[in-house]
């Protein structure tokens, strides 16, 4: 099989486990806290309805006479569970896109099919680019957080991460005292810089679920991309055996 395709299929089927995994995690984790978030989100804009009925009526015989002006979402249940998944399956065969893509150039390279444990290193170090260092300056915000202008959190999630990901390479491929320095540079340059945030924030969201959904979310996370690693390096292998070797 060509090593292209050895890519494809093996991100494909690392990716829809690994989003069906993640699917199933995030419904013990993550999901709970949102729906719990959410109730303390209505609560609130309630209230502020209630304190601006007369603007609020105009607005809805305005929203009457224009259907469809509110955002679409799924209902709650088997409609947004399955939109859930097929989100997680993409994002995951998307990323093991790029992790095969890393994987079949190291064995290029090396000459040697990698093994299990190797995808399990890029898979720590994708958590450490793609989740924990953003999440140093921009932590997952639950429903009814206020943040920063959507715009700037993006610029700096992507300073972030290319960041961590250029000084990563530099420590780990390079192995010098000045590329290492350089590296650690790299990455303490977007929080020297420091992220967006604003500077009053009001919400009647707990503190303690918002803890609660950061550490839900880095696990599920960490859930991720273990085992993207782990799956995409061992279909990788795989499928980019020799043919002589398929035969037999």
């Amino acid at each position: 099989m060509s090593t292209f395709r050895a890519i494809v299929f093996s991100s494909v089927v690392a990716g829809f486990i690994v989003g069906l995994v993640v699917t199933a995690a995030q419904q013990f984790g993550t999901v709970p806290l949102i729906l719990k978030a959410e109730v303390y989100e209505k609560a609130a804009e309630h209230r502020h309805d209630a304190a601006a009925a007369p603007q609020i009526i105009l607005v809805h015989d305005h929203a009457e006479q224009a259907p469809g002006a509110q955002a679409w979402e799924p209902r709650d249940g088997l409609e947004r569970n399955l939109y859930t998944a097929g989100a997680n399956i993409l994002t995951a065969i998307g990323f093991a896109l790029l992790l095969g893509g890393f994987l079949s150039l190291r064995s290029g390279a090396t000459g040697v099919r990698p093994s299990w444990h190797e995808g399990l290193m890029w898979g720590l170090a994708g958590f450490a680019v793609f989740t924990i260092a953003p999440a140093l300056g921009l932590p997952p915000e639950l429903p009814g957080v206020p943040v920063a202008p959507l715009l700037s959190r993006q610029i700096w999630w992507v300073i972030a991460v290319a960041a961590t990901a250029a000084g990563l390479g530099l420590i780990v491929f390079r192995r010098s005292i000045p590329a290492a320095i350089a590296g650690v540079v790299l990455i303490m340059l977007p929080h020297l810089i420091g992220a967006p945030e604003l500077e009053h924030i009001e919400t009647n969201v707990p503190s303690s679920l918002s803890h609660q959904f950061v550490v839900a979310v880095t696990v599920t996370s960490l859930i991720f991309w273990s085992l993207l690693g782990s799956l995409t390096s061992a279909a990788f292998a795989w499928f980019d055996r020799p043919a002589s070797t398929i035969r037999a």
